[in-house]
């Protein structure tokens, strides 16, 4: 799977985990040079804490398109360590 933001592959992995539709890929297989982090958070009442980072590809920014569990509930351990996205960012195979 990768995901494309502006034109740049800025995850890519053939290990992601599915959850409520969206592709959770490995932090290992994020391109890091586009991601910073932000102090944005959510609450997911059986996943836990969310944070979030930005993205900035080819000079433009996507506020808190990528979001990951650093420490998630036990129902959602599947997926710690992994990052997925939103706003326009194109999950493709």
């Amino acid at each position: 799977m990768k995901a494309i933001w502006n034109g740049e592959v800025i995850a890519e992995s053939n290990d992601t985990v599915v959850i409520e539709g969206n592709h959770y890929f490995p932090k290992n297989s994020i391109k890091s040079e586009f991601y910073q982090n932000s102090d944005h958070k959510t609450h997911c009442f059986w996943k836990g804490e969310a944070s979030y980072y930005t993205l900035e590809v080819n000079g433009e920014k996507n506020v808190d398109a990528a979001w990951y569990y650093p420490t998630p509930k036990d129902a959602a351990e599947g997926i710690k360590d992994h990052v997925s996205f939103w706003k326009g960012v194109e999950i493709t195979d």
